[in-house]
């Protein structure tokens, strides 16, 4: 008698402890329902999350191209700056550092003058300090004097195809302490002699290109050290340093005023991920010192 009533109890504790098969799929159904009506609900916070986070990620990337544009621009030669008509690229040629020759006109006791009469004399001396570090003058660098620009041949550094060729620009040979020596004396056959009013002359390292390809979705900067390309040189010289991917629309402008030593580079940057709706665009603007 009292063993069928403990396995009695054993059976009736045994069946409390489970779930039936229609008590699992109802907890399962309204389980699915809340969810459904969850994700209803959080779906447009996550969405906005997402996008967002899109946004910001483009911004960043876009905003440090810009910016990298502009820093490379305040160290452009005065009156180098080039943007070709459909505002796809632009090139410069890019300075370290600069100082001034002694002149004609200083009427020193020492030291060589820059000779703007004689091509035979390759020397002259810089007065003041001479740049140091990673500004320091160094065979293979140029020397750029009275840089005028386009249309003011031959005193134009980066003259485009068929320009004549330069005059004010001469490849460092050599220096030793204050002395520089050239390659060649190119400014002696200027005429008219283009000396600078101000005995200024400025050191070029290179040519900078900056080229927007809206087929491949790219930005791409060209730097071609201790080399002088023609401007608007398409393939540009050098080499390439991706700058930004998904490009999606790119455009250069250059506004020089007449009768001004400034100029305005304006660039409009556009980024978009294939297939995503989201985009940001940059509208950037560097203002270029033009005195040569």
């Amino acid at each position: 008698m009292n063993g069928a009533k403990e396995r009695g109890q054993r059976g009736r504790r045994g069946g409390q402890a489970g779930f039936t098969l229609v008590e699992a799929v109802m907890v399962i159904v309204i389980v699915g329902i809340i969810g459904g009506i969850v994700a209803v609900f959080i779906r447009v916070p996550v969405q906005a999350y997402t996008d967002l986070a899109a946004r910001a990620e483009l911004g960043d990337i876009a905003d440090t191209a810009v910016r990298r544009v502009g820093r490379d621009v305040r160290l452009a030669l005065p009156n180098s700056v080039v943007a070709s008509g459909d505002g796809r690229t632009m090139s410069f040629l890019l300075t370290k550092t600069g100082g001034r020759y002694q002149a004609v006109e200083d009427a020193l006791a020492g030291g060589t003058p820059l000779d703007f009469e004689n091509a035979a004399v390759l020397d002259f001396n810089v007065l003041g300090a001479m740049p140091a570090g990673q500004q320091a003058i160094v065979p293979g660098d140029f020397i750029v004097v009275y840089n005028l620009g386009p249309g003011y041949e031959p005193a134009n550094a980066n003259p485009a195809g068929g320009a004549p060729a330069s005059l004010n620009v001469a490849a460092v040979a050599a220096v030793a302490g204050n002395v520089i020596t050239m390659a060649a004396n190119p400014f002696a056959s200027a005429n008219p002699v283009m000396s600078s009013p101000t005995s200024r002359f400025q050191v070029v390292t290179g040519t900078v290109t900056y080229v927007c390809d809206t087929v491949n979705r790219t930005l791409t900067r060209f730097w071609a050290d201790r080399q002088l390309a023609a401007a608007g040189t398409l393939p540009p010289p050098g080499v390439g340093a991706l700058l930004a991917e998904n490009v999606s629309a790119c455009a250069f402008n250059y506004v020089q005023p007449a009768n001004t030593r400034s100029g305005l580079v304006e660039m409009t940057l556009t980024l978009q991920r294939p297939g995503n709706a989201e985009f940001i665009k940059l509208f950037h603007q560097v203002h270029v010192d033009n005195t040569p």
